[in-house]
This record gives structure tokens, sequence and C-alpha cells, in this order.
């Protein structure tokens, strides 16, 4: 397949590096040193999962003339969304399909926005993936991900495409209620992340401390409780899968969130936590652990944009 993947940090670069081994065409998106090393040496992987191997293919950040795609990964941050988008339109074309493998819960729908739903399909991912250095990325943790359609329902192209994953080596479900299934990883992430860059906890340290543990828990509850009103396709065992992967996460882990606070760059906070406390508004759904975790960390949120 002809792909491209928008964002070749540690969660698509990984993706994408599986697929570019397995033979398919990669176009690299990435800038800066990043980009430049990626030109020279090609991108390599570091897995706990597959080892470690270098890739190649075609890097660049100008995608005007890379020409119309097959698939596109969308593994940008969410806020790049708005400039990522506009830069991916060369990309998309009549059969094109653009799968968003991000945090939050909106992402979907902003490429529908911009690309047409019938283009659109949505996942999520379980790893600890970074940018290691120019050129470098790696992968830890599960490594597995999970995609499907705006609505629930199986396709004949999520089925295509779940083969030539599987055939990649990628650890992926093809979700017949995907909705779903974002709405259970989100509520967990926004909860679980917000609480640890909040206490500076780890999540060994998190989960074992009762008063940190429940608070964690009214914070999941909560976002499920606003998906629910806003009519998303809840799974029934979502607040007991999101504490089951609590207990199941790297001892001495930070959330990616966590890590993108300490390290003073832009943060995600809108897109999860701020995503809670103003659909919760909209929606007449109180959310008090979520907005008093929002209202503690957008100062230093702020702080880092320089506001």
């Amino acid at each position: 397949m002809k792909i491209a993947v928008m964002g070749t940090g540690g969660v698509g670069g990984y993706f994408a590096g599986l697929l570019a081994r397995a033979g398919h065409s990669l176009t690299f998106v990435a800038r800066g040193a990043h980009l430049a090393a990626i030109q020279a040496e090609g991108l390599r992987i570091e897995s706990s999962n597959d080892g470690n191997f270098t890739v190649h293919g075609t890097a660049l950040e100008d995608t005007s003339n890379a020409g119309q795609q097959e698939l596109v990964l969308f593994t940008v941050k969410m806020y790049h969304n708005s400039t990522a988008i506009q830069a991916i339109r060369p990309l998309v074309g009549p059969d094109t399909v653009v799968l968003t493998l991000q945090n939050g819960i909106d992402n979907g729908e902003q490429l529908a926005a911009a690309f047409g739903r019938a283009r659109v399909m949505i996942g999520s991912t379980y790893l600890e993936g970074r940018i290691k250095e120019p050129g470098v990325v790696t992968q830890g943790g599960p490594g597995i991900a999970a995609f499907g359609e705006l609505q629930p329902g199986l396709t004949e192209r999520g089925e295509r495409l779940l083969k030539v994953f599987q055939e990649a080596g990628w650890r992926v479900s093809l979700e017949e209620n995907m909705p779903g299934m974002l709405w259970k990883k989100f509520a967990y992430l926004a909860g679980s992340a917000g609480v640890c860059t909040a206490s500076g906890a780890n999540y060994g340290e998190m989960r074992s401390i009762p008063e940190t543990r429940e608070t964690i828990r009214g914070a999941i509850a909560e976002a499920l409780e606003v998906g629910r009103a806003s009519g998303a396709p809840i799974i029934e065992d979502s607040l007991e899968w999101s504490m089951t992967a609590l207990d199941n996460f790297p001892a001495t882990a930070l959330a990616s969130l966590t890590k993108d606070f300490q390290a003073g760059g832009p943060v995600e906070l809108e897109g999860l936590t701020g995503t809670i406390v103003r659909m919760g508004r909209e929606l007449g759904v109180s959310t008090p652990i979520n907005d008093t975790l929002y209202a503690v960390l957008k100062p230093w949120a702020l702080r880092l944009e320089g506001v």
C-alpha cells in the first residue's frame, strides 16, 4: 500500500515502521532534526516487542507534491490538529482512508469535518512511545492498537486494513464498537494522566494509595458520564476495565502527559481533562474531580505556552 504517516513520533513512527518493514511504500512526514536524520539514515525503531530495526521511505515536511495515498496514519499531538489537517490535504484522494491513532475523543470528528465521514476511521493505541533522538523512536509497554469506524459496525475496508496491519506485525484488533472503545481509553487516560501529573506520583504509587486511587476512579467515572450524556455508545465494563488497566500499567511509569509537562513543552491538557470539563458544562454533567484537576494544571500549562 501507499501509506503516509502524519507525525513520525513514538506512535506513528513505530506502527509506520512495521508497515515499512513489511514492504509497503511509506512517506514519513516529520520536521527539523528528526526529519534530517530520517532522510540521511532512515527511521530506526527500538522496540521491546519487535527488536531494533531500521526502515527507509520518503521523508519530508512539505506534503504538497507527495501525491495521494491509500492510507494516512494521523498521529500528531492534538494541539497540532489544525495545521496537520491542512498539511495532509494533498495526501487525501477520493479513496483515501485517514486513520487517527491519537489521544482524545474528538479527533475523528475534526477529520470528518475536513474530509468527510466516509474517509475517516478512528483508533487508539496502548504503548510508551517517544522520539529517543533524531531519527530514532522507541516502543515500550503493550504496543497494541485497536481501530474501527466512526459509527458502530464492521466494514470491508476495516477487514482489509486489519489483514494489512496483522501481516505487518501490528498487535491490533478491529472493533465493532470503536467509539465505545475510544471513550473507554479516553476516560482512563484523562483520569489517570490528570492525577499523575497533578500529584507527581508514578502509577505504582497512585494505585496503592487508597485516596489517590479513588480520585482516579472518580475522574474516570465522571468522564464516562459525560460520554453517556453525549449519546456515545459507552461499553458497560469501561470503569472496571480502566481500573484493571491502571493496575497493569508499569509501576514506575509516568503518563505521557506528565512527561510532556515535565519536559517543558506543549501539552495535551485541553484535549484530555479540558475536554471533559467543557463537554460536562455543555451537557449539564457535574465533573468536580476533573474541574479540580484542570484548575490545578491550567496555570502550569499556560506557563509552558508562554501566556
